[in-house]
């Protein structure tokens, strides 16, 4: 069994594919403890031209969680109601295009049969979501267009697709202990919290620090950079419920605007958690702890030139009330753009126990900036970011093989994680880790809207199964 030790806030950047060497089980240690990736266990596959139970293409995974209580044993292997969130539907920002895509959640029953490994996936129906009015969201951009409910300014375009509607680029999903759910979103960096039918019952909204903003206006579209705040398209991308039920995670996928090296795409490594307090109201004012944590820094083309790009975060799973898994990844495979290898597609262990805590400083009410040097990013010398130390490096050709799979036909977007039982008595301390891509509704018969949307590829949603070995078991989760 191989082993690595934990790794230090800003490691050398990875400016060559990160591929793994070797098969078999590594073990990594972070703050004493440690954490062991026994490797890929499960695939499966939904094809791209699946139509939802609202008659569209089926979006893939933008953020998953298994149901609660539903996760079982059976003869020869597993089964659950698995729910998926897509996000804003089939879009192109560089040609203005976006549908009135209504917001969602998919359901689904899943197998799993670690025996072969095979992972089948069917969809059973989901859970349109409603504002506080009553109406569905919409996809479409909101531009400079705001609404008012409940006090509270929300996005929404003025005219056009989607007019009148709340816009949502739906991120991340966390379901609650009643059966209700979160949902972060993109344009707002906000966390919508839904009852159990999917109405709209209260909102988290970010601090001054991460609000998107511009003339000192708030600026949730997306097709114009704020001047302060959270990236374009680089919102409320990660988050993440502790066991207990107590303490709420929201990661933003890069660093905010004031945080970022000035023109370089590098630079975006210091990126925001932001830790609620949720056990006396689902939706509070204000965080109880706000971090900086470290994303790695990449060479996108593998040729060990310079660093020229982060590797965002696309999801967490909270291990209890101060760790959690991170999947951090490059923007190379099916689906993507450019011909670029994969470089860079890890999950990683964050501990936040030693990292300063920016809660109520002039970093949160306002935009102060937590780098030493603009052009850089090195932090202020009195801030410490959180731990880290990679663990499951998904870039591993042994391991894709015995599954039919190799690194090449990797997707570019793995978004979205849960974490389960292995429900063995003898291993309490094993876990399996889901992990699936947003495949972005690249579809060749591509339909929304009651309009053609189609690609030029298919690009189906696929899961991945890792399992683990923890250093003790996980609390029953509430």
């Amino acid at each position: 069994m191989a082993f690595f030790p934990g790794a230090a806030a800003g490691e050398e950047p990875v400016t060559r594919p990160q591929i793994e060497q070797g098969d078999g089980a590594r073990s990594v240690s972070l703050r004493g403890q440690t954490y062991i990736d026994l490797g890929l266990a499960g695939t499966g596959t939904l094809a791209a031209g699946t139509i939802d139970f609202l008659g569209d293409t089926l979006g893939s995974f933008s953020s998953l969680k298994i149901a609660p209580g539903s996760w079982k044993r059976t003869g020869d292997g597993y089964e659950a109601i698995l729910w998926t969130l897509p996000d804003r539907g089939r879009n192109d920002p560089d040609a203005n295009l976006f549908f009135d895509y209504r917001g969602r959640l998919h359901r689904f029953r899943i197998q799993f049969t670690p025996a072969d490994g095979r992972v089948t996936v069917v969809p059973d129906g989901g859970i349109e979501l409603r504002d506080f009015r009553g109406r569905p969201f919409t996809g479409a951009d909101p531009g400079t267009g705001t609404l008012i409910q409940r006090g509270m300014t929300l996005p929404a375009p003025a005219s056009g697709i989607g007019h009148g509607k709340v816009s949502l680029d739906a991120e991340s999903l966390q379901f609650t202990r009643d059966g209700g759910f979160y949902i972060g979103d993109e344009y707002t960096a906000n966390v919508y919290y839904f009852d159990r039918g999917g109405h709209l019952r209260g909102v988290i909204r970010p601090p001054a620090a991460v609000t998107p903003r511009r003339a000192g206006a708030p600026h949730f579209g997306s097709l114009q950079p704020p001047e302060t705040g959270r990236r374009n398209n680089q919102g409320a991308e990660g988050m993440a419920l502790s066991p207990d039920g107590r303490t709420l995670f929201v990661m933003m996928q890069s660093a905010l605007v004031q945080d970022s090296a000035t023109g370089n795409a590098a630079g975006r490594i210091n990126t925001r958690v932001l830790v609620y307090d949720v056990s006396g109201t689902p939706t509070p004012e204000r965080p109880s702890a706000h971090h900086i944590v470290q994303l790695p820094a990449y060479r996108d083309d593998g040729t060990g030139g310079k660093a020229n790009r982060t590797a965002a975060q696309s999801e967490i799973v909270a291990l209890n009330e101060r760790s959690f898994l991170m999947l951090a990844r490059d923007s190379a495979g099916e689906g993507a753009s450019s011909k670029n290898p994969a470089v860079y597609k890890s999950i990683l262990l964050v501990d936040l126990a030693g990292a300063s805590n920016l809660a109520g400083t002039e970093y949160e009410t306002g935009t102060t900036s937590v780098l030493a040097d603009p052009a850089g990013t090195a932090l202020r010398p009195d801030l410490r970011p959180a731990e880290k130390a990679a663990l499951v490096n998904m870039l591993d050709p042994a391991q894709l093989a015995r599954l039919g799979l190799s690194v090449g036909r990797l997707s570019e977007k793995w978004e979205a994680m849960d974490l389960v039982s292995a429900l063995e008595a003898d291993r309490p301390d094993e876990y399996f880790l889901i992990v699936g891509n947003d495949n972005d509704f690249t579809a060749r018969n591509c339909v929304m809207s009651g309009q053609a949307c189609g690609s030029a590829m298919d690009v189906d949603s696929r899961l991945l199964i890792y399992r683990l070995r923890l250093p003790a078991p996980l609390p029953a989760r509430r």
